[in-house]
């Protein structure tokens, strides 16, 4: 079995967003960028599931520009096979991501295809709904366990009321959340090896898909900054506070 992970480039979890001046979009000038941690996840589970002998090889797939080939490789030097990057310059969404994960999905024929349930810039979580959509695939979203069956996977999914168990036909859609694994920490023998790893570029065209942006930004800013609290003698003050200044009562 094939193992498509979809692994985006985003800025670090670390780093402080930044606004630009003209509010139209996040500054990304001189900013450290990396793997969005849910497809870190996703990324691990998959060479987990390789390494248990379930999978015979896991390639990974970035859509963006060609900085993302930086993400790609660091997907490989955890241990992924290949690599595959559709190339563009376009503002993504991700019904547009859907479509292109798509494209590679029909010409890989993956057992099993995992992402990470959101990415942290956008948090949009959509993008592996919308796949499983197109490709009339099964799916399963927030999985925090998943096992084999036979030629079904059984994935445990976090849900309000506790965790919810889906055995799904493959080839099937899965969605990673925190509580799925640790992601490793690629060695530098890995790194190293990384670098010789093929990674087959493609583009919009060569897949067939328009990834030109749907939506329009009307524009992007900062939360305002939290105002400092009021300490309170009584609870008569309390509920006077929440009832006339906050209107919750």
């Amino acid at each position: 079995m094939k193992i498509l992970v979809a692994v985006k480039r985003v800025v670090d979890f670390n780093v402080k967003v930044r606004v630009k001046p003209d509010g139209s979009g996040v500054d990304l000038a001189n900013v450290k960028m990396a793997m969005n941690p849910f497809d870190e996840i996703a990324v691990e589970e998959a060479l987990r599931i390789k390494e248990a002998g379930h999978a015979d090889e896991v390639v990974a797939v970035s859509v963006g520009s060609q900085a993302a080939t930086e993400t790609i490789r660091t997907a490989l030097a955890m241990g992924a096979d290949r690599g595959i990057l559709v190339k563009t310059d376009e503002r993504l969404e991700p019904l547009a991501v859907a479509k292109a994960l798509k494209a590679v999905a029909t010409a890989e024929a993956p057992g099993l295809v995992i992402l990470g349930k959101q990415a942290i810039d956008d948090d949009c979580n959509q993008t592996g709904q919308m796949l499983a959509a197109l490709m009339d695939r099964p799916q399963a979203t927030f999985a925090s366990k998943i096992e084999f069956d036979g030629d079904h996977v059984v994935v445990t999914r976090e849900v309000d009321g506790g965790h919810e168990r889906l055995r799904l036909a493959m080839p099937a859609v899965v969605t990673t959340d925190l509580r799925l694994n640790e992601p490793r920490y690629a060695s530098l023998p890995n790194i190293m090896k990384a670098k010789k790893k093929p990674i087959d570029e493609k583009t919009a065209t060569d897949l067939g898909v328009d990834l030109s942006p749907r939506l329009t930004v009307v524009g992007v800013s900062e939360p305002p900054p939290r105002r400092a609290g009021v300490r309170l003698d009584t609870v008569a003050e309390l509920v006077d506070k929440l009832k006339n200044e906050a209107g919750v009562l």
